[in-house]
């Protein structure tokens, strides 16, 4: 296993300011990434956005980015995500946002309506990907 490291300083300093020194961001098993769940906090204040759920979703999903390049990958690397929601009346909001960082195949997915969220986040999104190329199977 391996944690992945961040390539600059401002990077690690984002990153701690998501979420803090206990846990990992994103841990290496092979060619597998595993990104913790990200919600929608602004790295530079260490607070969630402003403007409700579409902009939670869209910092959530620029923090799994980073994380990701960090990585050495990106959005087409990953095969699977879990959606959590706050309020499961998000789920189109959210799917609208989702796209625009999804674009040419959707990863695998699951979404869940739950009681809380971390800072009273509305969402909360964490991925798995895979580094190299690989084969999506449409059924």
């Amino acid at each position: 296993m391996t944690v992945i490291p961040l390539a600059d300083s401002e990077k690690k300093d984002m990153v701690k300011k998501i979420r803090g020194n206990f846990m990992n961001q994103a841990v290496l098993v092979d060619k597998t990434v595993y990104v913790s769940g990200q919600i929608g906090l602004d790295p530079s204040s260490g607070q969630l956005v402003p403007g409700g759920v579409a902009e939670e979703a869209k910092q959530a999903l620029t923090n799994i980015g980073e994380i990701l390049k960090a990585a050495g990958c990106d959005f087409s690397n990953v095969v699977k995500t879990t959606v959590l929601l706050a309020d499961i009346n998000d789920f189109n909001t959210v799917n609208e946002i989702y796209k625009q960082y999804f674009k040419s195949s959707f990863p695998a997915r699951a979404a869940y309506q739950v009681a809380a969220l971390p800072k009273g986040g509305r969402v909360e999104i964490e991925a798995v990907a895979v580094l190299g190329p690989f084969t999506t199977a449409s059924l």
